[in-house]
């Protein structure tokens, strides 16, 4: 394991912006009470082979394909960042070396676009991590599930309540409540528990999600009672999904040190939430914004055409061809 630090961090820079126009004044507000929260680590489970995407991932992790020109895992550590993280932990493979080489210093990179005089392209790459964010890095020797990825960053975590992000899920938050994470450490701030975000989804896909039942406490806010793994429809207890977002409290890890594992020794990240519940409160919160399953590729396209439209750079030419090539459709 290793940290990395990056040299230079440009908070205004617009790319950094993913949720769709200025933040309100209750977004800021909302990022101001992240900052203030104990939220400073973050796990992102990362040791996954992607055989969705192959060819693509035959060489390259998954979490490195590009939406627009940001690969993946860099629009979650972006709204960890955002959301006061200072601690990016990344639970690897043998194949996720590339993601390093991400988060670390190219510094022949840099020399070569100094001296070409390329100094906003310098500024792109020295902002991807900035001077006061670490990067740790720990192996997961065996794909034995998300439960066993998250409880092989215990001792990084150190008995602090931390993040789980899932890049596969890329999340773009609203202009009035701010990022997805701010939001949910906003959320723990105020009552200090476990926290899953969560989205209303037809029934019919309840066998692709976490679900869980409760009782609603407080606007967008449930008391958990019960969390199930990919119910059939008729089984399962809501329409309530579990998103790739997470605030979990260091008592999961105990959990999860308790389960034998099922199928093939894997260990779910969701059953260790279920016996988290015996014990202590867990929340679920329905989140502002839209999220993006990047883990298919329908919502890999999603995520490229919506988020390209809404890029600074090229965001109003793409808009235009896409117009363009509506109205020739319709004339075809």
């Amino acid at each position: 394991m290793r940290a990395v630090v990056s040299r230079r961090f440009d908070i205004d820079r617009p790319s950094r912006r993913r949720q769709y126009g200025r933040p309100s004044l209750k977004a800021k507000q909302a990022f101001t009470k992240a900052l203030q929260s104990n939220i400073r680590k973050a796990v992102f489970p990362i040791a996954g082979l992607g055989t969705r995407f192959l060819p693509a991932t035959k060489a390259s992790p998954k979490e490195m394909l590009p939406v627009v020109d940001k690969p993946l895992i860099q629009y979650a550590v972006e709204e960890a960042y955002a959301a006061g993280v200072r601690q990016m932990t990344f639970v690897t493979g043998r194949t996720k070396r590339s993601v390093e080489d991400h988060f670390d210093t190219a510094y022949e990179l840099e020399s070569e676009l100094e001296a070409a005089g390329k100094l906003d392209l310098l500024k792109v790459a020295r902002s991807i991590a900035p001077d006061d964010m670490s990067c740790v890095f720990v192996r997961q020797p065996r794909a034995l599930g998300l439960g066993h990825a998250v409880l092989c960053a215990r001792d990084l975590v150190a008995g602090e309540p931390f993040a789980v992000l899932l890049a596969d899920d890329l999340m773009v938050g609203t202009p009035t409540e701010g990022p997805v994470l701010a939001q949910m450490v906003a959320q723990f701030a105020s009552w200090r528990a476990s926290l899953l975000a969560v989205q209303d989804v037809p029934r019919a896909h309840t066998r692709r999600y976490g679900i869980v039942s409760g009782r609603p406490v407080a606007t967008g806010l449930v008391d958990m009672t019960g969390i199930v793994e990919k119910p059939a429809p008729e089984d399962a207890p809501t329409t309530l999904a579990v998103a790739g977002r997470y605030i979990l409290t260091p008592g999961i890890f105990a959990e999860l040190e308790r389960l034998s594992g099922g199928v093939g020794g894997e260990i779910q990240l969701t059953d260790g939430i279920a016996q988290l519940l015996r014990r202590e409160k867990v929340f679920a919160y329905r989140y502002h914004g839209v999220r993006y399953d990047c883990g298919s590729k329908l919502g890999f396209l999603q995520a490229t055409v919506d988020l390209g439209q809404h890029h600074a750079e090229v965001g109003a030419e793409f808009r235009q061809w896409l117009r363009a090539r509506e109205e020739a459709a319709e004339q075809a």
